[in-house]
């Protein structure tokens, strides 16, 4: 097993996310990421929640009824022996999810983007399909997921790696130094 991982700035990385070629093909996969089957949804990080209530009035728009319910009445997210989880609907979508036609997407993100928030979404969601595990440390696995063929499909056409698609998120947890070694570093 450590032979398939890499070691940058003492965060050890799954050569799979070098390796592996990624990108989302929405139109087949509907947004999977935000309507997986699960009582819980993205793991959140303490800091996420009050960033995630300051834009929440604006978020709120894009979201259903039932949604906008469950977050009034019980909150968005979970503590669950310290680990912080954001709530599912009905054991499937994320609180957040909203539809674009028939495709999932983060209604966090829209805010972001159009009307120039500062928080973008919660970092998990922004590293997917990358999750952090700790293990002495922070250790970076690619999770694979069914729903996801299709992004393994269309990745090896545009032939971006994990690490590309999920620059973003890695270089907002990591640095854009760090991103830059892990990208140096020859498999």
């Amino acid at each position: 097993m450590l032979n398939n991982l890499i070691n940058i700035e003492n965060v050890l990385v799954g050569k799979e996310i070098l390796e592996k070629k990624f990108t989302c093909d929405l139109d087949k996969c509907k947004g999977a990421c935000c309507t997986m089957e699960s009582d819980l949804g993205a793991p959140l990080l303490e800091e996420e929640i009050e960033k995630i209530e300051e834009v929440l009035p604006r978020v709120k728009k894009y979201l259903n009824e039932e949604q906008i319910k469950e977050i009034e009445e019980n909150g968005f997210y979970f503590d669950i022996e310290g680990d912080l989880m954001v709530k599912a609907i009905n054991s499937r979508e994320c609180i957040f999810a909203y539809y674009q036609g028939d495709i999932a997407k983060c209604a966090i993100e829209k805010v972001y983007y159009e009307e120039n928030t500062n928080f973008v979404k919660p970092l998990s969601c922004h590293l997917f399909p990358i999750r952090i595990n700790q293990f002495g440390g922070d250790v970076l696995k690619y999770e694979v997921y069914e729903e996801c063929s299709h992004a393994i499909t269309l990745g090896n056409i545009t032939e971006i790696s994990i690490a590309d698609f999920c620059d973003g998120g890695l270089k907002r947890k990591y640095g854009e130094n760090w991103f830059n070694k892990l990208k140096n570093h020859k498999v």
